[in-house]
């Protein structure tokens, strides 16, 4: 990863100090938005390419906008749980590789909802869920042994939550369709990558393997 140090060493001046605060923000206006002028988030701000090409362009931005919650009674909670994951995350990486994470996932939301447009001629409207799914997954790896309250009641290691979830959006990739398929698989793939590029796959090596059974 020799290019990403290089890369940040040039351009980490430019990242933005305590994100997660300004998007539990937007995330906030979102709740309000929906809450009390039901419609409109859909009608003006979601990612959707429809309206996109015909010259709305500030979807491409406001769909942060939508909530990972819209219920009354848990959003103060979720958004406090999202607060914490960002928070974490960005003092674990620095400011400048959470911001890359967090805008890669923006991105390929965008690039997912493109594609489906473009090849299906569907108008997904995709929201924040695989973002904040990508957030959630990422910290599990971190922090696989922190506690949370499910429920608020249960106590249940942030691990085991993460391979629930793992296996839900499974079984959702493998009963959608195509176009679900490349919008599960387009707006995780920042945490596949993240995955992928911090695992140590030489110890499953058959040389690695062959090796430690003649120490052995």
């Amino acid at each position: 990863m020799n290019w990403f140090a290089k890369f940040e060493k040039k351009f980490s001046k430019y990242a933005i100090k305590n994100l997660m605060f300004y998007i539990i923000v937007l995330y906030a206006i979102g709740f309000v938005m929906n809450t009390f002028f039901n419609g409109l988030y859909d009608a003006y701000f979601s990612l959707d390419f429809a309206m996109i090409f015909k010259g709305q362009v500030w979807r491409l931005i406001t769909f942060i906008l939508q909530p990972p919650s819209n219920s009354i009674i848990f959003v103060v909670f979720v958004l406090y749980f999202y607060y914490l994951i960002g928070s974490v995350l960005e003092r674990i990486w620095g400011s400048f590789r959470f911001n890359v994470y967090f805008f890669t996932g923006v991105i390929l939301n965008i690039l997912a909802s493109l594609i489906i447009y473009l090849i299906w001629g569907l108008s997904f409207k995709l929201s924040t869920n695989y973002i904040n799914l990508a957030l959630f997954m990422a910290f599990a790896m971190e922090q696989p042994d922190m506690e949370v309250l499910l429920f608020f009641i249960i106590p249940i290691k942030m691990k085991w939550m993460a391979i629930v979830y793992a296996v839900l959006t499974l079984y959702e990739f493998i009963v959608s369709g195509w176009a679900g398929r490349v919008a599960i698989f387009m707006s995780l793939l920042n945490f596949i990558i993240f995955f992928f590029s911090t695992r140590n796959f030489k110890r499953y090596s058959p040389y690695e393997i062959h090796r430690r059974q003649q120490f052995k």
